[in-house]
């Protein structure tokens, strides 16, 4: 009950916004070394959003990046919620596709919002995927020395990864993140009724990530998904929410451990040494982040076979929840030599050696592991003559 006996109008509507939020959103907080904030998520709660803002003190001018279709759709409710809770809403819209993900781009958004006379206090919304999210949070962390910056992921991709533990990048000379800073966001607010429209080829590629997080860390989720995979692909709310529930809770435990990546947070990189290289290889195009990330994950999975860290159990669970998801465990037509090229550039490298996490079994991974340059082209040649891999 809410007691209205002697409050203002403004009083009541306060309280009856705080027992909503308690009602209808699962919350997950992040609590790092200095502050904490929120990870909300749950079905149709985009509307609280200007009480969260209230709550973390931002200005009442405020950014929203996004592209132009979510502008149109999402983003049109996003703005009218926050004017009808007294916030004066600035639209900046980016081409869609990872090309945004770049410092021209970058440079149009300091441009825009200076022309907005967004000040200190203003924050950024970032509107959409994963490019959104990266590109809007490298210029939330750069302008004037840092602004808040706060995540409405329109995608299953972003809601389980790209908008938790504030990386954000640009890509650069071809490189995928060349440019980028950890920089945390004030607040992610996860609503699931975004991904009704999301086209059926994104919804798969996001089940990469979370498939990705079940191996790593979370067997309890693993066999959730080898259970309900079909009510998930169907988008069923109750899924879906405790699908990215437990994804967000179990990135944030590991963002709390590690949040710069010196050690920990590394396990997160699971799939990802192979599979950036063979998403820059296909030109960031032909392929969609999940899908490449899908393809390192089985490549890595049998890297770790071969060095007798996992057994071929293991990989096979890993590449059939894969492939019944809809989601690629083959290079197929990519490049090889393209792909061992990019790997050539891999923040992972240390000396000279390539070190990355491999699973050991369904919930457990080992954070760093030294893979030989041999295998490496063995597998990623995969059956071909390795000596051409050596361009």
């Amino acid at each position: 009950l809410v007691d209205v006996s002697d409050a203002t109008p403004e009083r009541v509507v306060e309280a009856i916004m705080a027992l909503l939020r308690t009602r209808e959103r699962t919350t997950i907080s992040v609590r790092l070394a200095d502050r904490t904030y929120p990870i909300h998520v749950g079905e149709g709660i985009l509307p609280l959003l200007p009480a969260d803002l209230r709550e973390i003190e931002a200005g009442t001018k405020v950014a929203v990046v996004s592209h132009r279709a979510l502008m149109q759709g999402p983003g049109a409710k996003l703005l009218g919620a926050l004017r009808a809770g007294g916030y004066e809403g600035f639209p900046i819209v980016v081409p869609a596709g990872e090309a945004s993900k770049s410092l021209t781009a970058a440079a149009h958004l300091y441009t825009r919002l200076a022309r907005f006379r967004l000040d200190r206090y203003s924050p950024l919304i970032a509107l959409g995927g994963g490019v959104i999210g990266d590109l809007a949070g490298f210029v939330a962390a750069t302008y004037m020395r840092g602004i808040q910056l706060i995540h409405v992921p329109t995608t299953l991709l972003a809601m389980v990864d790209s908008s938790i533990g504030g990386k954000t990048g640009v890509n650069h000379a071809r490189v995928k993140n060349l440019v980028g800073a950890f920089y945390q966001p004030a607040l992610t607010v996860a609503d699931v009724r975004m991904l009704a429209t999301l086209p059926e080829r994104e919804l798969r590629s996001g089940l990469a990530e979370v498939i990705k997080t079940a191996v790593i860390g979370d067997a309890v989720l693993f066999e959730f998904l080898e259970q309900h995979l079909p009510a998930v692909l169907r988008r069923e709310t109750t899924a879906l929410v405790e699908v990215i529930s437990r994804c967000a809770a179990f990135k944030a435990r590991v963002v709390e451990v590690d949040e710069r990546e010196r050690s920990e947070r590394r396990i997160l990189n699971y799939g990802h040494t192979i599979g950036h290289a063979v998403e820059a290889a296909a030109g960031f195009r032909r392929l969609t982040h999940g899908e490449a990330i899908a393809i390192g994950m089985a490549l890595e999975a049998r890297v770790a076979q071969r060095l007798g860290v996992a057994g071929a159990e293991v990989v096979d669970r890993q590449n059939t929840l894969l492939a019944r998801a809809g989601l690629p465990t083959k290079l197929g037509a990519v490049n090889r030599r393209a792909v061992w090229r990019a790997m050539a550039l891999d923040k992972k490298i240390r000396d000279g050696v390539l070190r990355c996490p491999l699973p050991v079994g369904i919930g457990e991974v080992v954070r760093e592991q030294e893979v030989p340059d041999t295998l490496l082209r063995e597998v990623l040649a995969g059956g071909q003559n390795s000596r051409r891999l050596r361009a």
